[in-house]
């Protein structure tokens, strides 16, 4: 049923592509730089042909003729695109084998760009090797590029697998990406090619120093998912948060420019062996974690088929769920175990993504670390993959650095003291447990097939997951989704879909 679902949508997708795909391709190709306001080289030329209705065709068509006429690479091609007089409208020479030979050298070093950048990193991680799972998560979050580097590397030392450097508030609404490194954010750092360099640099010399592979985490969502998504290709990031449906649900952006963009985002993530987290735990911070259980797990099903679709294997979808049952609740213990081994099976090839407790906590210290504690178990008892380790000051401030190292030491004891019990569980198929799941089990099933019936645009509009409705044509990003002509070229998306052998 998610796989009818999936399709539903992927028959749209296929009919269309987004200022942010467009721009992306650019990006590919080596297009780089920005104007002296800070706007980005390729949002002039996506923007450009936008708004003259020539997007249709591809920017990869004008970047080839441009090519084919003389200019010396793709950076001189894009500036001519930009700042030329006279806009090419697209007719008359140079002819399409033409467009395609100018930039087939240019499509050959993109795909070469990625394809380096993961072998090191597969490299270095084989050279390393990585910790035990439940992996470690931790996230920085200064707004100091820099000080998130050192943040960076002083979780490392203190046991962290893997950091995130959490975006700075809204940069998922704005259509662009920063250039250069920042110093200055709210709630978050920019996310910038510059400033992923700059944590993988800072993780690149910490491995060293500790003998284990550190990975890096950044957001491949909003406005900018594709190219967001390309340059962590490029900087050898490990992980991705990459939602099919996060950004209409909780920053409404268009559901049409989010699926479309995912979509190619996602392709870029396969050639790039990157692993995806999915948002699914956001669910549960609007909607009852008690109630709506099973939405999280129909969701991920669904997930997991827009990833199929992009080509993504199992080993590279990290799903999301996350601790977030009412702690008040008799047996909330016991539905949260459920929840997590049912997800556990259901997906026994993806790297799950656990994440810890936030609604329900308070500004009591310490009976926040002792419900971190119980997550903790959940997550090493299920065989969890990737735990966001709980914070004691959730609800009060952004973890100070000491936050993190008391999370990473009670979870350091939790992993080793019950490394193996998941080895020594057998669930009692009267008990609780196993009916827990197999009402959530049940629920996602049914939801999963009233989903099919409507289609994915008409079940997001009437508010099917994590109560929120987000109609098809509302939201922000709409005007950027363009309809493709009969003869749109994307030489880049064809390599990515396997329709071009490199």
């Amino acid at each position: 049923m998610a796989a009818r679902i999936a399709q539903g949508v992927q028959d749209f997708i296929h009919r269309h592509t987004t200022v942010s795909i467009e721009r992306t391709v650019l990006r590919a190709y080596g297009v780089d730089g920005a104007d002296g306001d800070g706007v980005p080289l390729v949002n002039t030329c996506v923007d450009r042909y936008l708004k003259d209705g020539l997007g249709g065709r591809g920017i990869a068509t004008y970047l080839g003729r441009a090519l084919a006429r003389g200019a010396a690479d793709p950076q001189q091609a894009a500036e001519q695109l930009a700042y030329a007089a006279t806009l090419d409208d697209g007719e008359g020479g140079p002819a399409p084998d033409a467009i395609r030979r100018a930039l087939q050298p240019h499509t050959d070093e993109a795909m070469a760009r990625i394809d380096r950048a993961r072998h090191r990193r597969e490299s270095d991680r084989k050279r390393l090797g990585t910790g035990p799972t439940p992996w470690k998560y931790l996230i920085v979050a200064t707004g100091n590029i820099y000080d998130d580097a050192d943040q960076a590397r002083a979780a490392s030392q203190a046991g962290a697998d893997i950091i995130a450097v959490i975006r700075s508030t809204a940069q998922s609404l704005i259509d662009y990406v920063p250039y250069g490194a920042t110093t200055e954010g709210f709630g978050g750092t920019w996310a910038t090619q510059e400033n992923f360099k700059i944590v993988r640099a800072a993780l690149d010399d910490e491995q060293e120093k500790l003998g284990r592979y550190l990975q890096q985490v950044n957001y491949s969502s909003g406005l900018c998912m594709s190219e967001i998504a390309y340059l962590a290709a490029v900087e050898r990031l490990d992980m991705l948060l990459n939602d099919a449906m996060y950004g209409i649900l909780f920053r409404d952006i268009n559901p049409r420019r989010t699926l479309c963009d995912q979509y190619f985002s996602r392709r870029m993530i396969a050639r790039a062996g990157i692993v995806i987290n999915t948002g699914e735990d956001n669910y549960l911070t609007t909607a009852d974690a008690v109630e709506k259980a099973h939405t999280v797990l129909a969701s991920q099903f669904i997930n997991e088929s827009f990833a199929h679709n992009a080509g993504l294997p199992d080993e590279l979808m990290g799903l999301g769920h996350a601790f977030e049952i009412d702690k008040s609740i008799e047996d909330s213990f016991l539905m949260e175990i459920a929840q997590a081994q049912l997800v556990r099976q259901i997906f026994p090839r993806h790297p799950i993504k656990w994440m810890p407790a936030t609604k329900h906590k308070t500004g009591d210290i310490f009976w926040s670390h002792r419900v971190d504690g119980l997550y903790d178990l959940v997550g090493v008892a299920t065989e969890q993959s990737i735990e966001l380790l709980g914070m004691m000051t959730e609800s009060i401030h952004t973890p100070l650095l000491q936050d993190r190292f008391v999370a990473l030491r009670g979870a350091d004891y939790v992993f080793n003291a019950a490394r193996h019990l998941s080895e020594e569980i057998r669930w009692n198929p009267d008990g609780r447990i196993v009916a827990r799941a197999r009402l959530v089990l049940g629920e996602a099933r049914d939801l999963l097939r009233e989903v099919a019936g409507e289609g994915m645009f008409s079940a997001i509009a009437r508010g099917a997951f994590a109560d929120v409705k987000r109609p098809e044509t509302g939201g922000r990003g709409l005007v950027g989704v363009i309809d493709k002509r009969a003869d749109y070229f994307n030489p880049i998306l064809d390599v990515l879909e396997g329709k071009v052998q490199l």
